[in-house]
């Protein structure tokens, strides 16, 4: 069975553990560490990687390493810090890449 992980400091993802999702916790400045998870979870059973935009800004490479690759899909979500709006950028992206158009925001 597949499982779903999500990726972020504390306040952000603590919820999702009530829900059933394994939580990784990544403070500050431990880039590296995120990194490491995130290529641990990849090579694990994880189909899906929910990340925070905030946690995703500071290791763009390797949540892009991942876009084209059918699993685990990267996803971001807003954190306790607030929407950056990439998240929906990144959907945005993939969908005109599937689809061929913009049809979710017909810009």
């Amino acid at each position: 069975m597949y499982k779903i992980a999500v990726m972020g400091d504390w306040d952000s993802i603590y919820g999702f553990g009530a829900l059933g999702l394994d939580t990784f916790r990544i403070e500050e400045g431990q880039t590296e560490e995120a990194i490491r998870v995130m290529r641990s979870l990849a090579e694990q059973n994880y189909a899906i990687i929910y990340i925070t935009e905030a946690l995703a800004a500071k290791i763009p490479a390797e949540v892009d390493r991942y876009r084209t690759m059918a699993k685990p899909a990267v996803i971001l979500i807003p954190g306790i810090s607030g929407n950056t709006g990439e998240g929906v950028l990144a959907v945005r992206k993939s969908v005109e890449q599937a689809v061929g158009s913009d049809i979710i925001f017909n810009k």
